[in-house]
């Protein structure tokens, strides 16, 4: 009897969860439709009008909309990770203390 009734249980809290992230999911797409539709299509004037709906972090020291990419990956191979990580452990103050040790 108690088997059925932790299924039970679960169940009903599997239906509210579902629920919950359905009606989420609702709200969430209605108010980027909202936003986008209030935007006029992208960063442009609207964006520059609206600069205090905008992330403080996209924009630059004069207010404007920063248009580059924030972030630039380079990639590095194998070897070359390895060699700055050795330089940087080589450098960390306790890097001396545990090269003694080891002696």
């Amino acid at each position: 009897m108690l088997h059925l009734i932790y299924i039970l249980a679960f169940t009903i809290l599997a239906f509210l969860a579902v629920r919950n992230l359905i009606r989420s999911l609702l709200t969430v797409g209605m108010e980027s439709q909202r936003y986008n539709s209030h935007q006029g299509g992208g960063f442009g004037r609207t964006a520059a009008r609206n600069a205090r709906d905008i992330h403080p972090e996209l924009l630059d020291e004069s207010g404007n909309v920063v248009k580059e990419p924030l972030m630039v990956m380079r990639s590095l191979s194998v070897q070359d990770a390895r060699t700055q990580l050795d330089n940087l452990y080589q450098s960390s103050p306790g890097s001396a203390e545990e090269a003694r040790d080891d002696n």
